[in-house]
């Protein structure tokens, strides 16, 4: 099967000289979204495959009934050492 015939993206571009495909990938979730991606660099001749940018907006507005923006400005205004700093902007060996 080829990246084409899928169904796992909608295919934009492509650069034969370099190598590199420019394509969407929609799902219901994040989740679905990365599991696509992992199936497309399963697939044969791909090399590796990665996500630039991820959007859902149903996800975002159950994540901002949880803020507390009051909470949320103290912590950024609080002065921390690089290794008190929980960052989760990384995706790497969760999926």
């Amino acid at each position: 099967m080829n990246l084409m015939e899928s169904d796992l993206c909608d295919v934009h571009i492509g650069d034969k000289e370099k190598g590199i495909i420019i394509v969407t990938v929609e799902g219901e979730s994040v989740e679905e979204e990365i599991s696509k991606v992992t199936s497309i660099e399963d697939m044969p001749f791909i090399i590796s495959a990665n996500m630039h940018m991820s959007y859902n907006e149903e996800e975002l507005d159950k994540l901002r009934e949880n803020i507390d923006i009051n909470q949320t400005v103290k912590e950024l205004n609080t002065e921390k050492k690089a290794e008190e700093i929980n960052y989760k902007g990384s995706l790497k060996n969760k999926y």
